[in-house]
């Protein structure tokens, strides 16, 4: 993969336990493997939405929305 050996990995491991303490490590593996997910979730919908035109957002005719600033309301 990177040229990482299971000697290497070890190593990884243990420092990460030095530092993070064995109550954290799971949160920061969770954290590690959410993170690498959103990240090739990204790039595949990256892929996909490539020679789409960009998403228009209609006015939905029943939204009123937020109230205009003022000044710029409706004419009279």
């Amino acid at each position: 993969m990177f040229g990482l050996g299971i000697p290497e990995l070890i190593v990884i491991l243990i420092i990460a336990l030095l530092v993070f303490g064995p109550g954290k490590l799971p949160d920061v593996g969770k954290f590690l493997g959410k993170g690498l997910r959103d990240f090739r979730d990204a790039l595949e919908r990256k892929g996909e939405d490539e020679g789409q035109p960009p998403a228009v957002k209609h006015h939905d005719a029943d939204d009123d929305g937020p109230p205009p600033p003022p000044g710029e309301g409706p004419a009279r």
